[in-house]
């Protein structure tokens, strides 16, 4: 099933939850709502599910409008952060539960049902836990099993929110990398909700980033994390420095460092700031009248493949933060407190007047 949401306005009292919000979601993809607390991705979700009403707008379901249509109509799976399981009921009987209470001519047979159960034990790999309870499973179990009961009524579309927010982190990243295989397999279109960067960059087809009731960007992970769209999207998505300075002729000049700017070679004297992630900053050994911006190391971590730098400008003293490989680290032989120069491998520039 495709979903659409057209020009969809939602308040609650002053505060403007979704601010003429337009998007399309690709039939079968796994789509990631993106942003922080309060940018309005899980009232987006609610709406598209009915369990929340639009104040103006429209979701279509298969081009066709259901903005009035009930929960029950809508043939949506909801999945909910803390699994809202039935806790006086078995495995089996909380994934049965919504194939029993449909209405009589759409209901299968005890049959069908206890097929279909055991079919979704299997793909969720838990068909030994039929007749436990919920309080006697472990959390990534229950996600798990909450998951098997929003796909036994066969939903055209799956909305998840914040599905692994309640897990510890180690459960989590399990459950990501399990989510998208089991989607690879069903193929649903699925929309799911987080404020976790690294699991929306991990798990979807496509990230929609959210801030403050409006989109920012739209785009593949690999397109928005190489390309942002905005300030927003750039600080939002993974650690970045910031360099305040003034760009002329290709020149952008911070506090003294200059560094070349090849795409703005047409600018002149036009105030922005300059993102760089910590793995686009090299690092080398200082000599006089290097290129680059002169640091001192402060601090190095070095546990794992990348050496962790807080370097220290000299001209400023802000903290640039740097990864480098472990392995280049060890051959400079570095150390604390001596003058090193950093050179950002790429510098996306924002300009004052378009942040």
């Amino acid at each position: 099933m495709s979903i659409e949401v057209r020009n969809i306005q939602k308040r609650f009292g002053n505060f403007v939850a979704l601010d003429n919000v337009s998007l399309n979601f690709p039939q079968g993809e796994l789509t990631a709502l993106l942003g922080p607390s309060g940018c309005g991705k899980t009232t987006l979700l609610r709406i598209i599910a009915g369990l929340e009403q639009l104040d103006s707008g429209q979701v279509l379901l298969d081009g066709d409008d259901a903005s009035a249509k009930h929960v029950r109509e809508r043939q949506v799976g909801f999945v909910f952060q803390h699994y809202a399981l039935f806790k006086h009921m078995s495995v089996f009987e909380n994934i049965a539960f919504g194939m029993r209470v449909k209405p009589r001519h759409l209901r299968p047979s005890e049959k069908q049902i206890h097929e279909q159960v055991h079919r979704l034990l299997d793909l969720v790999q838990l068909d030994w836990l039929a007749d436990r309870y919920p309080p006697q499973l472990s959390g990534g179990q229950r996600q798990r099993i909450a998951l098997a009961r929003a796909l036994a009524v066969e939903p055209r579309v799956l909305l998840l929110d914040e599905p692994f927010g309640a897990l510890d982190a180690k459960v989590r990243k399990e459950l990501r990398r399990w989510l998208r295989r089991l989607h690879d397999d069903l193929h649903v279109t699925s929309i799911f909700v987080t404020h976790d960067q690294e699991e929306a960059l991990e798990v979807a087809d496509q990230i929609v980033l959210m801030n403050k009731g409006k989109v920012e960007q739209i785009g593949a992970p690999a397109d928005v994390y190489n390309h942002p769209a905005s300030p927003f999207v750039y600080g939002f998505l993974g650690n970045v420095n910031l360099f305040h300075g003034r760009v002329h002729e290709g020149i952008f000049n911070s506090d003294g460092a200059k560094l070349t700017l090849s795409e703005h070679a047409d600018t002149r004297d036009a105030m922005g700031t300059g993102y760089v992630r910590p793995h686009e900053i090299d690092v080398d050994r200082h000599s006089p009248g290097a290129d680059g911006i002169v640091v001192r190391l402060r601090r190095a971590h070095t546990i794992g493949p990348l050496a962790q730098l807080e370097l220290e400008r000299a001209d400023n003293e802000q903290i640039i933060e740097a990864l480098i490989p472990n392995e280049k680290f060890n051959q400079l032989g570095l150390k604390e407190g001596e003058t090193l120069v950093a050179r950002p491998k790429r510098l996306h520039v924002f300009f004052n007047d378009a942040a």
